[in-house]
């Protein structure tokens, strides 16, 4: 008697799972492992810019607060509308002028009495003036000659207010170059000699009861003639801020 055909393995298909199998290995399969990538293959971890993000802030900041001073700036120029001072030269007088030549030189005696005078045009503020240097001097080019320095105490000027102020130079045996002096007496004389004030002080601002710093200021009265001061000609005199 011959044997029984021999059946074929039956082949498990994919998934296939065993239901007599025990329940710890039915179906189990490690997890899938990361492949392994090159070291340069691994992204870069962003590091923070401290520095930067401290810089961006301070342009932000700086900015806000210089548009701030703008605007406080502009508020307060709407407001009280600050004027500069006004200098003239009221008179100016020659009391005593006079060239002498000796063996050892020429000298030069002179008096001279000065009025300036000053404004207030603000209707807001007030001005308050350090103790103001007053030089004298005549002539011009080469032969400009001093004829003395004076101080004129430190004042106040109110609100729309006019002050006039009384500076007295003078000068003794002063020597002069030669040439000068017979200059300085030929214009003398015929009342074409130029005439040079220049003042130096500080000046503060006082706003709503406020004194807001000092700040040199150089006024300077140039080009003028004896015989236009003589006439009643009050030239207008220029100021230089912050020069001393």
């Amino acid at each position: 008697m011959s044997a029984p055909p021999v059946k074929p393995v039956l082949q498990k298909p994919p998934g296939y799972k065993d239901p007599n199998a025990p329940a710890g290995a039915r179906g189990f399969r490690p997890p899938p492992r990361k492949p392994v990538l090159p070291p340069f293959f691994h992204p870069k971890k962003r590091k923070t810019n401290y520095g930067r993000a401290c810089c961006c802030c301070f342009c932000v900041f700086f900015l806000i607060f210089l548009l701030l001073i703008l605007i406080s700036a502009a508020a307060f120029y709407l407001w009280f509308d600050p004027k500069l001072p006004g200098f003239h030269v009221q008179s100016f007088r020659i009391s005593h002028f006079n060239v002498t030549k000796r063996p050892d030189g020429t000298y030069l005696d002179a008096k001279t009495t000065t009025r300036l005078e000053v404004k207030n045009p603000n209707g807001k503020m007030t001005y308050y003036y350090r103790n103001t240097e007053v030089d004298v001097t005549v002539g011009e080019g080469g032969y400009e000659t001093e004829l003395g320095t004076t101080t004129v105490p430190e004042f106040t000027m109110q609100e729309k207010n006019t002050r006039s102020l009384r500076v007295e130079t003078k000068v003794s045996n002063k020597l002069v170059v030669d040439e000068v002096g017979n200059k300085l007496k030929t214009r003398y004389r015929s009342k074409t000699l130029p005439v040079n004030v220049e003042a130096r002080t500080k000046v503060g601002v006082g706003v709503a009861g406020l004194k807001i710093g000092m700040v040199g200021v150089t006024v300077k009265c140039d080009g003028m003639s004896k015989k236009k001061l003589d006439g009643g000609d009050m030239p207008k005199c220029v100021i230089n801020m912050l020069k001393w």
